[in-house]
């Protein structure tokens, strides 16, 4: 019983994990400024971050499927 137990607690800190990690990537990947406001240098680092916060995401998913 005290396995089980273990392993369902386990189990949705886990989800739990996941979780938060998922919203803070798309948290502080979110533009401040709104698309007319931006300068090109802007855009570009917008850009770049948004390719720098799916390489995050695809980074977390592996890690997940290596657990």
């Amino acid at each position: 019983m005290d396995k089980f137990l273990q392993m369902v607690v386990n189990t949705v800190m886990r989800r739990v994990v996941n979780l938060v990690v998922d919203k803070g990537i798309k948290h502080f990947s979110s533009k401040a400024k709104p698309a007319s406001d931006l300068t090109s240098a802007d855009q570009a680092q917008a850009i770049s971050g948004k390719d720098l916060a799916q390489r995050a995401r695809d980074i977390a998913k592996l890690t997940r499927k290596i657990r």
